[in-house]
């Protein structure tokens, strides 16, 4: 069985499949290291004079709510995603919050946003551009939307750096590999795009590259193998009880303080000429 990316095939998710993905992307957006990933970028741009902010492949909507809670934003924030219930839970989530008159959400495809040229003062693409059909489809829109001297900002990680502890390091850098390809449709995509998003007329500004690591402990490398373990089983690629003793030994060393996983995160922000 080929590994498919959740992410990119989500509406053929059934309800407890999507629930966990909810859960992953909020215990995501909580978790201290890659809150501070976000914020890192969101404090570098400028927002006090981007009237209109759209956000593409918004999920449950973490980057445009984190947005709309500070000082410096007045404007008016759009996210867009291709699942109902990512935008079903985002509205709801921004309503509980009070931010309901500042954040919209709504249904749409990344590859063909249902916007006029040139709308958006800042185009955000977090962690999506791993897991589109066609990433330089998706960036075009976001260069067409987006108006001339505009930003537009892609933050992803290069799963391909992805690795997890074992002791048997053939078997673990299989797994590294299979958690990659069963959970993103384009786990190396962030070392094209310097090469690329100049050919679309998206100019770098800034760019940078932060390791997302833990040592001892695990809260974020939990969640993910949590979530995404499930489809690594269901590619075929190793029988259960390999892939279930790999886990097993991720829990036994996050429990005794001798645990290890990294992968590399980078930020890219361009301007539109």
């Amino acid at each position: 069985m080929v590994a498919r990316d959740p992410h990119r095939f989500i509406n053929e998710l059934d309800d407890d499949a999507l629930a966990r993905l909810v859960a992953r992307l909020e215990s995501r957006a909580r978790d201290a290291v890659f809150a501070r990933l976000l914020e890192k970028y969101i404090s570098a741009l400028p927002l006090a004079t981007a009237p209109r902010i759209l956000d593409v492949g918004t999920g449950t909507g973490v980057v445009l709510r984190t947005i709309a809670r500070r000082e410096d934003f007045a404007g008016q924030a759009v996210g867009v995603d291709q699942c109902p219930t990512f935008v079903e839970t985002a509205n709801g989530f921004a309503r509980d919050e009070g931010l309901g008159g500042r954040v919209e959400f709504r249904v749409g495809d990344a590859h063909k946003l249902d916007f006029p040229a040139a709308s958006f003062d800042i185009v955000i693409a977090h962690t999506l551009i791993s897991h589109v059909t066609a990433p330089l489809a998706v960036l075009g829109e976001m260069a067409r939307v987006v108006k001339p001297g505009g930003i537009v900002v892609v933050f992803d990680g290069d799963y391909a750096s992805l690795t997890y502890a074992f002791a048997d390091h053939d078997f673990g850098h299989q797994m590294d590999m299979a958690l990659a390809n069963a959970t993103f449709n384009n786990p190396r995509i962030m070392r094209d795009l310097p090469r690329l998003l100049p050919e679309l007329g998206l100019k770098f500004v800034g760019g940078w590259g932060d390791a997302v690591a833990e040592i001892g402990q695990g809260s974020y490398f939990k969640s993910f193998a949590e979530t995404y373990v499930p489809y690594v089983k269901r590619s075929g690629a190793f029988p259960e009880q390999s892939i279930d003793i790999w886990f097993d030994t991720q829990l036994r060393a996050m429990m005794n303080g001798t645990f290890f996983a990294t992968c590399n995160y980078y930020t890219y922000v361009t301007r539109r000429a």
